[in-house]
């Protein structure tokens, strides 16, 4: 199959939360084993890739992208410059980016849109690889990129890319705080590590290699929302709250007007707040934005990347 010339091709990815997040010792090469639950929410970033000469980058939507790289430092360009290379293709792409997901907010919206070129690509010009062709592909752009393309519930160890799918039964309803300032995630791990260290006496040493605890993914297994909310942990969080202390009023405010629990979700600073009905969640909403907070209403799991018909 030749590549398709005139038209071009709209994928869309979705976000995701940790709902459970490990994170072993710090090694030899600076990295940490982690262990988390992944679940895809129905927040999605839609990426058009029409054919170009060349490559080219740009962002639309309600996610102010202005500030964002559009050199090799940007993952989706990363991502169609990696495919045209493992399949020799000759060509390039415009793509444009209509973001959703939170900028630097732990919700994987980078790795959406790597996930969301690499199969807009792969359609456009033809390559053949498929969905299953591109999980090498995607694991290399980064931890969380097969994850996006796959979607659903997993469990990610290793460094968060070795992912095995989780059993998910029924929906759950989330509510998000968005943020306006993003947390580096480097900076956060290093918050974390200075924190282990200086409480080392009290805390113990942290294993090396960590796992997803039973009680999650029994919970998510059964879709029992008071279960899950009782077993949500992300280590993180203790680095992101030191890093913004104004997260810890947010999470307290959550859990005492009717989430079941609140989490930062990956290295935040985006609070995912676990809810039991849809009902439930438009009206925690509501108090979020009569606050003045940016707060949205997602439910998870969602599929992965998904080429949308036009």
């Amino acid at each position: 199959m030749g590549s398709i010339r005139g038209r071009s091709i709209t994928v869309r990815a979705p976000g995701k939360i940790n709902v459970f997040f490990r994170v072993g010792a710090l090694q030899q090469d600076g990295y940490h084993d982690v262990a988390s639950l992944y679940q895809a929410v129905s927040l999605f970033e839609e990426v058009t890739a029409a054919p170009a000469a060349d490559f080219s980058v740009r962002f639309t939507g309600p996610i102010d992208g202005s500030a964002l790289p559009v050199d090799d430092r940007n993952l989706a360009l990363a991502a169609a410059k990696l495919l045209a290379e493992r399949t020799g293709y000759p060509g390039g792409a415009a793509l444009t980016v209509f973001k959703r997901v939170p900028i630097a907010g732990g919700m994987g919206g980078g790795s959406a849109d790597a996930a969301a070129t690499l199969l807009a690509c792969d359609e456009l010009w033809g390559t053949g690889l498929g969905r299953h062709g591109l999980l090498p592909l995607a694991a290399e752009l980064g931890a969380d990129v097969p994850f996006a393309l796959e979607g659903g519930t997993a469990v990610g160890t290793g460094r968060g890319d070795e992912l095995s799918p989780a059993l998910a039964k029924g929906s759950f309803h989330w509510v998000l705080v968005l943020s306006d300032a993003g947390l580096s995630t480097p900076r956060v791990y290093g918050t974390l590590d200075a924190h282990r260290e200086r409480h080392a006496g009290a805390l113990g040493p942290q294993p090396e290699l960590v796992k997803v605890e039973t009680a999650v993914l029994q919970a998510v297994r059964v879709g029992d929302a008071d279960s899950l909310a009782e077993a949500m942990h992300n280590d993180l969080q203790v680095a992101a709250l030191k890093l913004a202390p104004g997260l810890v009023d947010l999470l307290e405010q959550g859990e005492s007007r009717g989430a079941l629990a609140g989490i930062v979700s990956g290295s935040g600073p985006t609070l995912a707040f676990l809810v039991d009905s849809a009902e439930a969640a438009a009206s925690l909403r509501g108090m979020f934005c009569r606050e003045g907070h940016r707060a949205i209403t997602v439910t998870g799991p969602v599929p992965g990347a998904r080429v949308l018909e036009g």
